[in-house]
């Protein structure tokens, strides 16, 4: 599917306007079925749909690994999803009623749903990084970003070790460009413990409890967190970088994961 469209706009500089044509991003609403029961609707971007669904199904506790799916039906020209559980995963503890979840970032997610403090892990992560890895890791998340060049509509993050990014994924919600990251971990078997989360827009408690769920023990951004989102790292022993930009940096939280370059 498409995740941009070209339009005709008005674009104006200099005391003058011209007719241009630019591209947007698109946005699509994917409808989750879980054994055969309506469970949510995300507004997402319309590319990597089955890493979100997994990874946000995940993070909102239904499934704990990939084999926890029995079997997966994608159909993108209607706009749904439809799940079935394997037999020993048990949804009797969940609430079926119907979630519409918008690409909107103004409220954070976590203050709407009572697992998230279930499902949140504090971080026994004891990877470190060098600042100039911090600072490298940024870099390449926004080289990465072909859709963010194209449109400037889309969220972006990736996952990597110390030296190199493993994925990067985009869309218009944050939250699910966290959840395409957490999906495909999942699928590839890929242990996140000893990874970086690297995300280009503001580390809000919405980003950080994503973080605490998937398990990373660094988040970086080129961006501020807020103060609560402060305040669950100390918690969840996350180590939080933000305003990474340029040659410089602030750590927020757990800074004895950030170790000096040995030749400074």
């Amino acid at each position: 599917m498409k995740t941009t469209s070209k339009r005709k706009v008005l674009h104006y500089s200099s005391n003058e306007m011209t007719e241009i044509e630019d591209a947007v991003a698109e946005e699509f609403p994917l409808t989750i079925y879980l054994n055969d029961v309506e469970f949510a609707t995300l507004v997402c971007s319309p590319e990597h749909l089955e890493e979100m669904v997994i990874g946000f199904l995940a993070s909102e506790g239904v499934i704990r690994r990939f084999d926890d799916i029995e079997k997966m039906n994608m159909d993108e020209r209607g706009g749904f999803c439809h799940i079935h559980l394997a037999d020993h995963v048990s949804t009797d503890h969940f609430n079926y009623s119907k979630r519409i979840i918008g690409s909107c970032c103004g409220k954070s997610r976590q203050f709407y749903f009572q697992n998230d403090a279930d499902t949140a892990k504090i971080s026994m992560s004891k990877i470190a990084l060098t600042p100039i890895q911090c600072i490298q890791l940024i870099e390449k998340m926004q080289q990465s970003s072909t859709v963010f060049k194209e449109t400037g509509g889309i969220h972006n993050a990736s996952i990597g070790t110390a030296e190199e990014l493993i994925v990067h994924r985009g869309d218009i919600g944050r939250h699910n460009a966290l959840d395409k990251l957490y999906g495909y971990c999942l699928k590839n078997h890929i242990t996140v413990r000893d990874k970086v989360l690297v995300f280009s827009g503001r580390i809000s408690s919405e980003v950080l409890t994503k973080s605490a769920k998937i398990g990373v023990g660094i988040v970086l951004s080129k961006s501020a967190p807020t103060n609560l989102a402060i305040k669950m790292a100390d918690d969840l022993n996350i180590t939080t970088v933000g305003f990474i930009r340029g040659n410089s940096f602030n750590i927020y939280s757990h800074s004895w994961r950030i170790e000096k370059d040995s030749d400074h």
